[in-house]
């Protein structure tokens, strides 16, 4: 008997043998196995499905912050254009108030200048009169210290009111 050449009763129970196995596992083995490949298979498809949704779903999210972000931008370059002009209104109107302010007190300094002005040459004018009246009457009462010289002055003044 050699190995490498069997007889046909040995081969017969080897068919048998094989025929056998392979039925029980064609009827319960195979069934499993393709099943468990075919889960498998579903389950490596549902992942991959879900990672590409997931990479969608990643894609759609950085494009809404990119337009978030950008709005944002967009908002924040409003707000500060905003503040500039409102600034820039706030600064004219002060300008223009100070002008205002400005002129209003230049023409009261004016007209309070004018005032003092006027009360002073009033002033001035008084204080000339009573020097006039008070040289006036020295001066008279030295040239009219006698009686002689105030009937001098009388008969003077009826002169002059008579030739007038």
């Amino acid at each position: 008997m050699s190995l490498l050449t069997p007889e046909i009763g040995l081969l017969f129970w080897m068919i048998v043998a094989f025929g056998v196995v392979f039925f029980v596992l064609a009827k319960f083995g195979f069934p499993i196995i393709t099943q468990m490949v075919d889960e498998r298979k579903k389950y490596i498809d549902e992942s991959l499905e879900a990672a590409r949704e997931a990479n969608e779903k990643l894609a759609k999210i950085q494009e809404e912050s990119a337009a978030m972000l950008k709005q944002a931008q967009e908002k924040q370059s409003q707000i500060l254009a905003e503040a500039m002009e409102m600034r820039k209104q706030i600064v004219e109107k002060a300008e223009t108030e100070a002008t205002a302010a400005g002129q209003k007190i230049i023409t009261e300094a004016r007209q309070q200048i004018q005032a003092e002005k006027e009360d002073a040459i009033r002033d001035i004018r008084r204080q000339v009169g009573e020097l006039s009246v008070q040289v006036a009457e020295k001066v008279l009462r030295q040239t009219l210290s006698t009686d002689k010289e105030q009937m001098a002055m009388i008969d003077r003044m009826l002169d002059e009111l008579e030739t007038k």
